[in-house]
C-alpha cells in the first residue's frame, strides 16, 4: 500500500513514476557496477544505496556524507566524497531522457 503523499504524486503525474521504473539499457560503467544490462532508475538507486551500506561508506562522523571507494567513484564522476542529497542527481546522469 502506497503512502498518501506518494499516491497523490502518482495520480497527479503518472509519467514521473514511469520514468523511475522503466527499464533502460545501461552504459558500460554502470552495467559493470550493477551487474545487469537493463535496470530502472529506482532499481539502480537501490543497488547503489545497498552497496554504500554494505561497504560502510558513510562517513561515521556525518552520515549525510559518503566516502567513495574506487568502484563507486567510477559511476559518480570520480568524486572522492558526495553528499547524500547529490546521489539521485548523479545516478540520473546515467539515464538520459528519451526524445519525445
Amino acid at each position: 500500500m502506497l503512502p498518501q503523499k506518494m499516491k497523490k504524486a502518482v495520480t497527479d503525474n503518472p509519467k514521473k513514476l514511469a520514468n523511475l521504473i522503466d527499464l533502460v539499457n545501461l552504459p558500460s560503467t554502470l552495467r559493470e557496477f550493477v551487474g545487469q544490462s537493463q535496470i530502472s532508475r529506482l532499481g539502480c538507486f537501490i543497488r547503489v544505496w545497498s552497496y554504500i551500506k554494505t561497504n560502510n561508506l558513510q562517513d561515521p562522523n556525518n552520515k549525510n556524507v559518503v566516502n567513495c571507494d574506487e568502484k563507486l567513484k567510477s559511476i559518480l564522476l570520480g568524486k572522492p566524497q558526495i553528499d547524500l542529497a547529490e546521489l539521485p542527481a548523479l545516478i540520473k546522469l546515467h539515464f538520459p531522457k528519451e526524445p519525445k
